[in-house]
C-alpha cells in the first residue's frame, strides 16, 4: 500500500481489509466507457440486440472513488477469491441470489452474511496487506559513485583492500600483487608446480615455433617475426597476466587482418622493408587500444561482438585462411593480393601452369597427418600430447624429406634461411609520418580488438573450467602491454591463441610460467636451431596454418544458434558471408551493425504478457506458457519484461491499451465479469524485469492511469524495484493513486482490490 495518504478518504476505503480466507463475492455491471472511449454494454453478455448501450445524455466524469456504482437487476455475477489473492471460480446469475445466513446465526470469522450482497465463507485467518516501502535516501554523489562503480568495477577489485585489521604493509603487498600477478603465484610455487609448468612449456613450445612461422607467412611477413613474436610478449604476460593456462603467440585472426589489410596498400615482396615497419606500427596501435580500453575499465565494449557475430566471423575468416593456403598447397608463385573467395578461385585456376605435384604431396599428405592427429587428441583427451607434437613433427619430416630428395625436388619451395640471434630492436621502423598511417592506425584498431576479444575468450573459458576467475580489464592491460613492447623488439600483433591454450591446459600447466618455459625453448631455437628450417617446405606450413584454423568453422555452433534464435543466426550468416564474399572489416561492420539493431529492437519492442493465477496458489504466471493458469474475473493483470525508457514508452503505453481492449471483445464474447482493474507487474520477481523508469517512462504512466480513469478502470502497481519507486515518488506520481494503487504482491493486490467492491 502506498505510504502517502490520499487527499481523501472515502467510505468505501476505511475498512478495506477482507473478512474471510474465501470470499464469494457478488457485483453487478454497469455501464462503462471501453478503452479506446466507445461505450461498451452493461451486462456480462451482448444485448439481445447486439448492440451496444449507449446512455442518454452527456457522459459523466469518472467517480474519485472506485466504489461501485448502483447495481443493474438484469445481470449477475459472482467471483470466489481466496484472501491470498488465488482465483477459486465465478459463475453467473440471472438475478442477485438472497442472501442466506450461514447455520448457527450472525456473523463472525466462522460465517456470516450481511446486506451487502456477499456470502462469507472463512477458514483461515485474514492475510496481512504489506505496506510497499520507499527506499531510503541516497546523497547524488553516492549514487553517483555507486552507479560508476558498477560500469566500471563490477568485479569489485579493491575488495582486497578493504579487510579489516590490514597493516599499511600488507596493502601495499596486496596492491603491487594486483598490478603483478607475478609475485602471488610465486609466494606459493614450489617444485610439483614447476615440474607441471615444465612440461606443459615444452608442449607448447613444440606448438609455437611452426605456428609461430606459419602464423607470420600468413601475414605475409618474414617467418623469422613470428618466432620473434614468441619469445618478447610470453615473458612479459607472466609478469602481469592472471590466466593460468594463457598460451601467447602469433594468432590467426590478427595475422589474417594484417596480411590483407597492409597488402592492399603495401607489396610485402617489392616494399618489404616498409611492409614490415607498417606492420610493427600496426602492434603498437593495437597496443594502445587494448591497454587504454583496460585502464579505463571500458572491456565492456567488445562484449558488443556478441557469440553469433563471432561464430560466423570466425568461420569466414578460417575459409578465407584456407583459401590463402592454396597458393602453399599448389606452390603458386604469383598469387593474387585480394582475400576474397571469387579472386582467389580465379587466380589459383589462372596460374594452373604453376602447379607442383611434388607440393600438393607433401601438403595433402600431412595435413591428413595433422587431422587425423587432431581427431585423436579430441577423442581421448589424455593423447593431447599428439596434436600438441604433431606440427612440430610434421616440420622435421617434411625438412627431412626435403634435404635427403633435394635433388628430385627442386620445384618445391622452401623457406631458406633465417637470421639468427634474439629479436632486434625495431623502434626505428615504426612509421608515423606518411600516406600510410591511416592504414596502420585501422588496420590495429581492428587486429586489436578481435585479438583481444579471442585472448580474453580463451582466457575466461580455461579459468570458468578451473574454477578461477580473471579480470577481463587487467587482461586487457597485459594484452596490450605485451604488444606495445613487442613492437619494439621485432614483433607484430599476439594474443591467447586457442590451439596453444588448450594443449598448455590440457598438459597440465598451473601458472603462467609455461609461457616462460615456452619462451625459453624459443630463444634456444633463435640462438642454435635456425639453419635446420632452410629446407622446410612452405607446403607444410600451409598444412599446419589449415588444420589449425579448420576448427573455427563450426557447424554444430551455427546449427545451434538456428535452432535458439533465427535472428542470431542471421547475423552469423551475414558475418559469415560478409567476410567471404566483401572483406574482413565489412563483414565484421555489417554483422555488428545487426547486434546493435537487435538490441535497439529488443529496448524499443519490449515483450508482454498476460498473467494468469495458478489454481490453489499465490502465483501468478504467463497464460500463454502455462495451461493451468486461470485468468482472474475482471482483473488484467500484465507483465513488462523491460525498463521503460524513452525508446519503448509510447510503444509499451499503445500495448497495454491494446491488451485493455482485447480483453473487453474477449468478455463480450464469453460473457465474463466485466474487467474493472489492471495490475500490471513490475516487481521483477515473477515474468516482469522493469529495473528502472526515465521521465518518459514516467509522463507514459501519467497518460496511461489518465485514459483509464475516463474508462472507469482501476489501475495497480506491484512492487517496482528501488529506483523506479524512488523516481515514481519524486515525480508525484504516486500522489495520484489512491489507497489501493500499490502492493507489494499480485496476490494481495487481488484479495485488498477485490474485498472493496464488496464493501
Amino acid at each position: 500500500m502506498v505510504n502517502t495518504p490520499p487527499p481523501e478518504k472515502h467510505l468505501d476505503e476505511q475498512h478495506h481489509q477482507p473478512q474471510s480466507s474465501i470470499a464469494s463475492i457478488d457485483f453487478y455491471t454497469p455501464l462503462r466507457l471501453s478503452i479506446d472511449g466507445t461505450p461498451r454494454a452493461a451486462a456480462t453478455g451482448p444485448s439481445p440486440t447486439n448492440q451496444p448501450i449507449i446512455p442518454e445524455g452527456p457522459i459523466p466524469p469518472p467517480p474519485s472513488s472506485r466504489s461501485p456504482p448502483p447495481p443493474f437487476p438484469e445481470a449477475h455475477h459472482a467471483i470466489t477469491i481466496s484472501n491470498n489473492g488465488s482465483f477459486l471460480g465465478s459463475h453467473n446469475h440471472p438475478s442477485p441470489p438472497p442472501l442466506r445466513p450461514p447455520p448457527g446465526g450472525g456473523g463472525g470469522k466462522k460465517g456470516g452474511g450481511g446486506d451487502n450482497g456477499i456470502n462469507v465463507i472463512d477458514d483461515c485467518a485474514v492475510e496481512e496487506i504489506h505496506e510497499v516501502c520507499h527506499p531510503p535516501h541516497v546523497s547524488l554523489w553516492d549514487k553517483l559513485r555507486g552507479r560508476l562503480n558498477e560500469i566500471f568495477f563490477p568485479e569489485d577489485p579493491f575488495h582486497v583492500f578493504r579487510k579489516r585489521n590490514q597493516s599499511p604493509a600488507t596493502k601495499f603487498v596486496e596492491a603491487v600483487q594486483y598490478v603483478f600477478p607475478i609475485i602471488g603465484w610465486l609466494r606459493t610455487y614450489d617444485f610439483d608446480v614447476f615440474r607441471s609448468d615444465l612440461i606443459a612449456g615444452l608442449t607448447i613450445a613444440s606448438l609455437a615455433i611452426p605456428q609461430g612461422i606459419s602464423y607470420a607467412k600468413l601475414a605475409n611477413l618474414p617467418p623469422i617475426i613470428g618466432l620473434y613474436s614468441s619469445f618478447v610478449p610470453p615473458m612479459i604476460y607472466a609478469v602481469l597476466g592472471s590466466s593460468r593456462h594463457l598460451g601467447i603467440g602469433p594468432v590467426s585472426v590478427a595475422s589474417l587482418i594484417i596480411g590483407s589489410e597492409l597488402s592492399q596498400s603495401v607489396s610485402p615482396e617489392t616494399q618489404t622493408e616498409l611492409y614490415v615497419s607498417l606492420a610493427f606500427t600496426t602492434t603498437l596501435f593495437a597496443g594502445l587500444l587494448q591497454t587504454g580500453l583496460g585502464i579505463f575499465r571500458l572491456g565492456f565494449i567488445i562484449d558488443f561482438l556478441s557469440k553469433a557475430t563471432l561464430t560466423g566471423f570466425m568461420a569466414g575468416a578460417a575459409v578465407i585462411v584456407i583459401l590463402q593456403q592454396l597458393k602453399g598447397l599448389f606452390g603458386i608463385t604469383h598469387f593474387t593480393k585480394q582475400m576474397q573467395i571469387i579472386p582467389v578461385l580465379k587466380s589459383v585456376i589462372h596460374e594452373e601452369k604453376e602447379w607442383t605435384w611434388q607440393t600438393v604431396v607433401i601438403c595433402l599428405s600431412f595435413l591428413a597427418l595433422l587431422l587425423v592427429a587432431r581427431q585423436v587428441s579430441a577423442k581421448k583427451p589424455k593423447l593431447f600430447w599428439v596434436s600438441a607434437l604433431a606440427p612440430l613433427t610434421s616440420v622435421i619430416i617434411s625438412t627431412l624429406v626435403v634435404f635427403i630428395l633435394k635433388s628430385k625436388l627442386q620445384k618445391v619451395a622452401t623457406i631458406g634461411k633465417l637470421p639468427e640471434g634474439v629479436n632486434p630492436s625495431s623502434l626505428h621502423k615504426l612509421y608515423f609520418h606518411g600516406p600510410y598511417l591511416s592504414v596502420a592506425i585501422k588496420t590495429g584498431i581492428l587486429a586489436g580488438v578481435l585479438s583481444l576479444t579471442e585472448g580474453i575468450a580463451v582466457g575466461r573459458t580455461c579459468a570458468s573450467m578451473n574454477n578461477y576467475q580473471i579480470d577481463g580489464n587487467k587482461e586487457m592491460i597485459a594484452i596490450g602491454a605485451m604488444n606495445v613492447c613487442g613492437c619494439l623488439c621485432s614483433c607484430y600483433v599476439v594474443s591467447g591463441g586457442f590451439a596453444r591454450s588448450a594443449v598448455n591446459y590440457n598438459a597440465g600447466a598451473k601458472t603462467a610460467f609455461s609461457n616462460v618455459v615456452m619462451a625459453l625453448a624459443i630463444l634456444i631455437t633463435l640462438l642454435f636451431l635456425m639453419p635446420l628450417f632452410y629446407y622446410t617446405p612452405n607446403a607444410v606450413l600451409a598444412a599446419i596454418i589449415t588444420s589449425a584454423v579448420i576448427g573455427f568453422i563450426d557447424v554444430k555452433a551455427a546449427y545451434n544458434l538456428w535452432k535458439l534464435d533465427k535472428l542470431d543466426f542471421l547475423i552469423s550468416m551475414c558475418s559469415f558471408f560478409g567476410v567471404l564474399f566483401i572483406s574482413v572489416p565489412i563483414g565484421l561492420a555489417i554483422a555488428v551493425g545487426i547486434s546493435l539493431l537487435k538490441i535497439i529492437l529488443n529496448v524499443s519492442r519490449p515483450f508482454t504478457s498476460e498473467l494468469g493465477n495458478i489454481p490453489g496458489t499465490r502465483i501468478y504466471r504467463n497464460l500463454s506458457c502455462y495451461n493451468n493458469a486461470r485468468r482472474v474475473p475482471a482483473f488484467l493483470i500484465l507483465t513488462i519484461e523491460s525498463p521503460i525508457y524513452f525508446a519503448n514508452s509510447m510503444y509499451l503505453q499503445e500495448r497495454i491499451i491494446r491488451w485493455i481492449r482485447e480483453e473487453e471483445q474477449r468478455i463480450q464474447e464469453t460473457g465474463d465479469a466485466i474487467l474493472k482493474c489492471v495490475i500490471l507487474d513490475i516487481t521483477g520477481t515473477n515474468c516482469s524485469s522493469v529495473t528502472n523508469i526515465d521521465s518518459s517512462g514516467i509522463e507514459m504512466l501519467y497518460q496511461l492511469k489518465r485514459t483509464m480513469d475516463r474508462s472507469l478502470l482501476h489501475l495497480v502497481l506491484v512492487n517496482p524495484v528501488a529506483i523506479v519507486m524512488e523516481r515514481l515518488q519524486n515525480s508525484k506520481f504516486l500522489a495520484t493513486f489512491d489507497a489501493r494503487g500499490l502492493y507489494l504482491t499480485i496476490g494481495e493486490a487481488v484479495s485488498d482490490v477485490s474485498s472493496s467492491w464488496r464493501n
